[in-house]
């Protein structure tokens, strides 16, 4: 199989050839122009799409999941839609949006609420189940390891200033840099108590900086020192640092119930079944 590695190829042009099953990673694909192209079970995962344009497509079955901030469909933006009708589903959601410091500390009180039932969850499957990611994404285990990673990053590094916050098991996201002296082994099989020990200390240290939390001290601006994530020298009020870590645990506990409901598919029933509605109860939506 031919590589292109660590080449320029910009400009180039590419007419009826097969890139069927071809990998593109860290590629950059700005201002391409893609004409009369079958991009049938193409899978994306990580990208910017900023600015991208599509014209006379056919789109028979799209699914996009990701961070929307502007997306016209024929005319119509249909972002505003699309958050309507998620926080319907999940009226917990909205509560995610705070603009005070009571409203942080509702938010997590909500996370905290949620994340244990879906600990309880986890805990009725196998070691190896809590192992095994699926669609080549995390692992419930390496889900946890990463938001101790970014509850470290945002509260610890940036909020309360420790340079270097980090615990062993902790977990960056796949196409991080890589800092010195960050710890990131994403092939270590610790167990859920070990990963759960370590995530009880930095929740405990989340409420505590949100006990004492005021609504002045949202607009202070923070940076870090040396090496890792945040960047050194960022500039970050906590108001912003406390948003990321809210929608870090938000986000990333959907993805863990999806991927729980996945590993439970093959010991389901078959048979017809009534249509189902959202995965989240209701209480959470």
């Amino acid at each position: 199989m031919t590589e292109f590695i660590e080449q320029d190829l910009s400009g180039a042009t590419f007419e009826r050839v097969s890139l069927r099953k071809a990998t593109f990673r860290q590629v950059r694909l700005n201002d391409a122009r893609l004409d009369v192209v079958d991009l049938t079970g193409t899978r994306v995962r990580g990208a910017l799409l900023d600015g991208t344009v599509l014209r006379g497509v056919e789109v028979v079955d799209l699914d996009i999941y990701g961070e929307l901030r502007k997306v016209t469909v024929n005319g119509v933006d249909v972002v505003p839609f699309v958050e309507a009708e998620l926080d319907r589903r999940m009226p917990d959601r909205a509560r995610m949006r705070p603009r005070d410091s009571d409203g942080f500390r509702a938010a997590w009180a909500i996370l905290e609420r949620l994340w244990a039932g879906t600990v309880e969850r986890a805990r009725t499957f196998s070691s190896d189940d809590l192992h095994r990611g699926v669609d080549d994404e995390w692992s419930f285990v390496q889900t946890l390891r990463h938001l101790n990673f970014a509850d470290a990053a945002w509260v610890n590094r940036l909020v309360l200033g420790d340079p270097s916050p980090w615990h062993p098991l902790d977990l960056p996201w796949d196409d991080a840099p890589g800092w010195d002296g960050v710890p990131w082994d994403r092939e270590a099989r610790p167990s859920l108590d070990e990963v759960l020990a370590v995530r009880a200390a930095r929740q405990a240290t989340v409420r505590e900086v949100l006990a004492s939390l005021t609504d002045e001290e949202l607009a202070a601006e923070k940076s870090c020192a040396g090496p890792g994530w945040p960047p050194e020298g960022e500039v970050v009020t906590v108001e912003e640092a406390l948003r990321v870590v809210l929608n870090e645990e938000w986000e990333h506990r959907l993805y863990a119930e999806r991927d729980l409901t996945a590993l439970e598919r093959p010991t389901q029933p078959q048979g017809p079944t009534e249509p189902q509605g959202p995965t989240e109860p209701q209480e959470e939506n």
